[in-house]
């Protein structure tokens, strides 16, 4: 059985204000060409596949589009809901879906949903745990220890009563741990909601399990064992993703004990990069590549130029963010303010950040202005 793990997907999401619904598409479509060339036989989406509860009417209409030619290739569907989904609305028709081989496990209600596959080996039981706080598994299983968010996922495996003998896949959001932390690349609302080790699952909780399809983490990597992986997103969301090389695992499942990863490559419709450098030197025409990439622009000219993003977007059409790196800002970024710093009164501060700032002081017509504008706002008096 070949099955090809997906998370994460965010759709609708937009980065910096562009909206990435064609992006989306783009790497939807490569996906579909993937599943129909590797002959997939079951495709496993591990949460977060809106990004926000009330998705928009574009994301909507994706999502139905990518499932229904899904289906119609004769894969199977196995879709849990993410902490940015809303469980109602993911779960709507779920029902229905059944009978076109698409499975939703988007709210936990005591018991992880479980569904069978058969191929040349028997039977392969895909278990879809969606995102799930200790409070909703104590809510249902009253007698068991939900004390940390660990011992509430054990809870509700022990519940399943899992045949260890047999094969079997689960699909889960959660914030999975294997002696240390996974490695967080993309945004920090990805990251889990209080970092501390009440959010943490250890990946020992899957030890029954051949293979663990997590989504929750950007950043495609396994967990202690190449079975318990996460897929990452398709796309890279954010600046800190940009070195990153996204894949999709495809998992093929033999017989029991005989599991195999192999992390295929995918390629974006456009690239996000960053471009660091003078601006006589990043506008040279002989070093403007890929003009259509996502561009995060870093100007290291020590005098602001008015209306720098403008004039970049001239020569690359997709500039995401404008910051610079020069003398004044590292010395900014130096700065240790302590509680002797914050006694001082407005002048002293304002006159040294703007030292740092323009390297001399504000003359009295500007310290003038400042003053007034720190009364209007309530710093002074």
């Amino acid at each position: 059985m070949k099955l090809l793990h997906l998370a994460d997907l965010h759709l609708g999401k937009s980065v910096n204000d562009m909206n990435m619904i064609d992006d989306q598409r783009y790497i939807l479509d490569q996906i579909l060409d993937l599943v129909r060339e590797r002959e997939i036989d079951g495709v496993l989406i591990a949460g977060d596949v809106y990004d926000k509860k009330i998705p928009s009417e574009e994301a909507v209409n994706l999502l139905d589009d990518f499932l229904s030619r899904l289906t119609t290739l004769g894969t199977a569907v196995y879709m849990i809901s993410g902490n940015h989904d809303s469980d109602d609305r993911l779960n709507f028709g779920s029902s229905l879906f059944k009978k076109q081989n698409l499975y939703i496990g988007a709210r936990y209600e005591g018991s992880i949903p479980r569904v069978t596959a058969e191929d040349e080996f028997g039977p392969v039981h895909i278990w879809m745990l969606p995102f799930v706080k200790a409070s909703r598994v104590a809510h249902f299983l009253k007698e068991a220890d939900t004390s940390t968010y660990d011992k509430a996922v054990r809870s509700a495996i022990a519940e399943a009563e899992v045949d260890p003998q047999e094969r079997n896949v689960i699909l889960a959001h959660q914030y999975v741990t294997a002696g240390g932390d996974p490695v967080f690349s993309g945004s920090e609302s990805m990251a889990p909601e209080s970092v501390g080790a009440v959010e943490k699952v250890g990946a020992a909780c899957f030890d029954d399990f051949d293979y663990v399809a997590l989504g929750h983490i950007h950043s495609p990597q396994r967990v202690g064992r190449e079975e318990v992986r996460y897929a990452g997103s398709p796309l890279k969301y954010h600046l800190s993703e940009i070195h990153q090389n996204k894949s999709v695992p495809v998992v093929t499942l033999l017989e029991k004990g005989n599991v195999t990863v192999e992390k295929v490559p995918l390629k974006p419709r456009r690239e996000m990069r960053r471009i660091k450098g003078k601006m006589k030197d990043l506008t040279d025409i002989q070093n403007v590549t890929d003009p259509d990439d996502y561009i995060y622009a870093t100007l290291t000219d020590e005098v602001p130029i008015p209306d720098a993003i403008g004039k970049l977007r001239n020569y690359y059409n997709n500039i995401m963010k404008l910051d610079y790196d020069n003398s004044h800002t590292r010395s900014l970024a130096e700065l240790d303010y302590d509680k002797a710093d914050m006694e001082r009164s407005f002048e002293e501060l304002i006159k040294d950040f703007y030292r740092m700032m323009n390297g001399g002081k504000p003359d009295e017509e500007e310290m003038e202005i400042l003053n007034e504008a720190a009364r209007e706002a309530g710093v002074i008096e």
